[in-house]
């Protein structure tokens, strides 16, 4: 295990030195902003993006542009998710999760935001958190803003598309699935039924702008806390950089958790190279 503390790096093995580190640093900043990415869900079974140089491990995922566009785009997404729901709906928190809930309720974070779309925090017991990026859980019709559950929406893909219902495939982010070198023309995808509008997952797509209301939130947060906390995100994405770059530039110690490089690298004072849950689990003991 790696971690660095203001800009010098050590390996350490067992894991206990690193996340002595840690809870030293939640220890002097009780109150903190905690960003969290896909690196925090992987113990639930859903995969990330990023490799551990912060490079694609697989082609990008759709934009928003191509989605409203392209009616055999939509199908494709539409597709591959009625695959990929299925285990996605069912992932359980894992125990880092359930570390950070526990800081919550000790009072320990001034606010969770999260670019993952799981809804795996609140699950966990977090109640502090912006969804970023939103929630898959959700579909939301374009034109009239009329939002049912994924969950519903699922059965009619299922009962209009019986064929592909049978299929399965290896799971990939978000709830997507790699269904690839199929025709997907005939794949039914239904419109809003009270306006017939195009239905999408209220979730941020690549290309489309988180919404001003939850930024502004979030840096309202930002501003109150004492440091910041990135939990398994490589932040690549501008949307979570953000938030450790106005850190960095209001004087705010930021300390990280993640597998390999992240974009903010040189913005830390503390990284701990390490799976989110165990090092959590351990800080959390000797932070107590």
């Amino acid at each position: 295990m790696t971690f660095m503390f203001d800009g010098r790096a050590a390996t350490f093995d067992p894991i206990a030195p690193a996340s002595a580190a840690l809870a030293d640093f939640l220890r002097a900043y009780p109150r903190l902003f905690v960003l969290t990415g896909a690196g925090i869900s992987t113990a639930s079974g859903i995969p990330d993006y990023r490799d551990l140089d912060g490079g694609w491990k697989r082609r990008p995922p759709v934009t928003y542009q191509a989605f409203v566009a392209d009616g055999v785009t939509r199908a494709r997404y539409w597709a591959r998710s009625l695959i990929g729901w299925r285990r996605f709906g069912s992932a359980r928190p894992n125990a880092a999760h359930a570390a950070l809930a526990r800081l919550e309720n000790e009072g320990r974070i001034e606010a969770l935001v999260t670019q993952n779309v799981d809804g795996l925090h609140q699950a966990a017991g977090s109640s502090a958190v912006i969804d970023l990026h939103g929630r898959l859980d959700e579909v939301r019709c374009l034109q009239c803003e009329r939002r049912i559950p994924r969950e519903a929406f699922q059965r009619e893909l299922e009962a209009r598309n019986p064929a592909w219902r049978e299929l399965d495939a290896l799971a990939a982010p978000d709830g997507d699935a790699d269904l690839d070198g199929m025709d997907f023309t005939s794949f039914d995808v239904p419109a809003c039924a009270v306006c017939g509008g195009m239905l999408k997952p209220d979730v941020v797509f690549f290309g489309e702008n988180v919404p001003r209301e939850r930024v502004e939130k979030a840096y309202a947060h930002l501003a109150v806390a004492d440091a910041m906390l990135v939990v398994g995100s490589s932040l690549m994405v501008y949307s979570g950089f953000r938030f450790a770059r106005e850190a960095a530039r209001a004087g705010k110690p930021i300390a990280a958790i993640n597998r390999g490089r992240t974009r903010a690298d040189d913005l830390f004072a503390l990284k701990v190279e390490g799976d989110c849950a165990e090092v959590l689990q351990v800080t959390c003991q000797a932070a107590a």
